[in-house]
Parts: structure tokens; sequence; C-alpha cells
């Protein structure tokens, strides 16, 4: 036998969560009526908005090299590996839209570790320019041994998009060696440092040679 409290709190449970229609109680019940613990639905909740990356800034040095639309792997192409804002390698350089990046890696009994988490933010003071980690740089069993994990002169090395689709293959060649060097870069960057927009390729290639 159910007491007329406990189907007073029953019924308050079905109402407040929707399963069935609400009817006001009188008075006489509501007093005698005891508490009910009523658990809602998180069903139909909205999710909870992501917090943005409030991780702290490091600024070091690395060796910047370029790859292009010519010498993508494959071939004339922008396929990445690592997708995160992007299905292929794009970007215009602000915090909101940064440039593919492609990080060196490792393969360990069939396992990949990259060397940057993908969708890691860095920011390039001397090209003005956000990107994201989206791809992976070194092919073959062993990426260790050819690609960029191997680092340069104790530096890191990373390996933007400069694009170049719209170029010729030899401007976007003498574009990779315009930014190649070993130079600052801030990771988990504030998003208010100055940009020049565009593709590297297109935007302020020319600029960029003689960087120390």
């Amino acid at each position: 036998m159910v007491g007329k409290g406990l189907r007073i709190s029953i019924a308050l449970a079905l109402c407040v969560s929707g399963l069935t229609a609400c009817v006001k109680p009188s008075e006489d019940v509501m007093m005698n009526a005891q508490p009910a613990v009523v658990q809602l639905s998180t069903r139909n909740a909205n999710p909870v908005t992501q917090l943005p990356n409030l991780e702290t800034e490091r600024r070091f040095k690395v060796f910047l090299t370029g790859y292009s639309w010519w010498d993508n792997t494959p071939r004339g192409s922008a396929a990445i590996a690592k997708p995160v804002i992007h299905r292929k390698a794009s970007g215009t350089g602000t915090y909101e839209d940064p440039i593919t990046l492609a990080v060196g890696h490792r393969i360990d009994y069939g396992r990949q570790t990259m060397d940057y988490p993908a969708g890691t933010r860095f920011y390039f003071p001397n090209i003005r320019k956000y990107a994201i980690v989206e791809d992976v740089c070194g092919d073959g069993n062993r990426p260790q041994v050819s690609g960029c994990h191997r680092g340069y002169k104790g530096h890191p090395w990373l390996d933007i998009y400069i694009g170049g689709r719209w170029s010729s293959a030899e401007f976007s060649d003498q574009c990779a060696r315009n930014i190649t060097a070993v130079q600052d870069v801030v990771m988990h960057p504030s998003p208010n440092y100055p940009v020049i927009t565009g593709e590297v390729a297109r935007s302020n290639c020319k600029a960029l040679s003689g960087i120390t």
C-alpha cells in the first residue's frame, strides 16, 4: 500500500519531469504531502559551452619550413592527416582561421605519437600568422628518421602549409626557402597578435626573405 504523501510526491516528480500532466492538488493534500526528491532529466539539456584554451603561452625557437600544394603527400593536393578545423590544408592565418601546420611524429610498434597534439595553436611573429596542428611531417614506417621529429640543431621542427596551388611550383619552392629559418614561436598564443591575412604564398612571401 502506498501512502498519500508518497503518491503525491510521485505525482509531483512525474509532473516536473514532464512525464504526466500537472494538476494542482488541494491545500489539505499539500499540507500532508512529504517533499519529493526529484531528479530532472538532462536528455534535452543544452550542451556545456566549450571554454577557450586557457593554457599558458610558451615562447621558444623552432626551425620553420614550408610545404606547398606542389610537394605535399600526395603531390598536387592539400590532403592532411589530422583535420581539426579544416578538411584540407588551408587557413588565412588569423586566430579563428589558423593555417594548417605539420609536426613531427614517430611510430612505435604500430602506434603513432605526434610531437604536438592535433589542434595545438601557434603564432609565428616573423610571418605574422597563426597556425594549427592538422598534419604530420615524415612518411614511411619510421617517420622519426626522415621527418620533422628529428628536429634541427636542437630546435623543434615545424612545417607550415604555404599554399601555392595558384602559383608555379618554382615560386612555391622559393617561398618555402624564404621562410625557412630558426625563428621565434608562441605556443598557445593569445588571439590579439598582429596578422597578415592570406596563405603564405600569396600574402607576404616575397617580403620574408632574409629572416634571421
